[in-house]
């Protein structure tokens, strides 16, 4: 049986519980094991997205460009992810907003208005269950 390459895959329920809950996740691109970054994300409309903060070329960002399947670590779970760049202006102010509700502290502000700048925003990722 074949699956369209369209078809959006969902994280189950208690997945969402959790990342609900988390502050961060950490994420591990590419196939090899090596550690977990500690990223920032936001859960919008049951998807799950990240942005970096430097887009370091040896970073978490440029490796999943490079091999978009990775790893996703939560609430002591660990799950395979695959990412794809995200598009859309009323998606990115939808993902703007969450991360200001999230991360709502005086000592968070900065980031969160530095995620919303254009070339931050530009390096949105939406991270799905593979």
């Amino acid at each position: 049986m074949s699956v369209a390459m369209n078809t959006r895959r969902h994280f189950p329920k208690t997945v969402l519980a959790a990342l609900r809950t988390a502050k961060i996740i950490g994420l591990r691109a590419g196939s090899q094991p090596h550690r977990f970054t500690g990223v920032w994300f936001v859960v919008v409309q049951d998807r799950l997205f990240v942005r970096t903060w430097n887009n370091k070329p040896n970073g978490w960002y440029q490796a999943f460009r490079k091999e978009p399947r990775g790893r996703l670590q939560v609430a002591e779970r660990e799950l395979p992810v695959v990412a794809r760049k995200a598009r859309g202006e009323r998606l990115f102010d939808a993902i703007d907003q969450a991360y200001g509700e999230k991360y709502p502290t005086p000592g968070s502000r900065q980031y969160v208005q530095g995620f919303a700048q254009p070339k931050r925003r530009a390096t949105t990722l939406e991270l799905l269950p593979s």
